[in-house]
């Protein structure tokens, strides 16, 4: 296997690191910056790549109903996420710019706006569906009594939990013994 030196070798020289971070500065001025580290030593590169919010676009080759939960969960994170009224229409309007940007069809997004805010429509077509604080805050409370789908997958692993390995008193569990004649002897006075 080699030497046992080879790891520690290993740990020295090859660094394969993932780092996160915030840059409030201009990307130009991190540019020169990750430039000017990159000469400090020859065997250290760094790199970066700037995240950008993505969406799969409507021509892929996934199934419908993979499009239509893309737009349920997008609304769903909006509302979870948004604390304040403003926020939630501010990301409901991001979110119905941003499909159509990724080819998703006008009938689509709206069905599947009317769909998710079904019990808490106006009645206007250009008013925004949610049209007042007491009804985003009444579908925020819906969604977040309910668990994620996360939470349900721990829930239900620790429900699903092997049990044999817990110490049980259970008669069940007792090896079985025949009875001694003292036992089936009956004594009378």
């Amino acid at each position: 296997m080699g030497s046992s030196l080879t790891l520690t070798l290993a740990n020295i020289f090859i660094y394969v690191d993932d780092i996160f971070m915030t840059w409030n500065k201009s990307e130009e001025e991190l540019r020169k910056l990750l430039d000017y580290v990159n000469t400090w030593h020859p065997n250290i590169k760094l790199d970066y790549k700037i995240a950008e919010p993505y969406l799969t676009p409507f021509i892929s080759h996934h199934p419908q109903h993979v499009f239509i939960n893309i737009i349920q969960t997008s609304l769903a994170r909006a509302a979870r996420y948004s604390s304040a009224f403003e926020a939630f229409n501010y990301e409901q309007s991001y979110i119905k710019l941003m499909l159509p940007y990724n080819g998703y069809p006008s009938t689509l997004i709206e069905n599947e706006f009317h769909r998710y805010l079904s019990d808490y429509i106006s009645a206007s077509p250009v008013l925004p569906l949610i049209d007042n604080e007491k009804k985003f805050f009444q579908r925020r409370k819906k969604l977040l009594g309910q668990p994620t789908p996360r939470q349900s997958q721990v829930a239900l692993g620790a429900a699903t939990a092997d049990i044999d390995n817990d110490q049980v008193d259970d008669e069940t569990k007792q090896p079985n013994e025949s009875p001694t004649k003292l036992d089936t002897t009956t004594i009378a006075n």
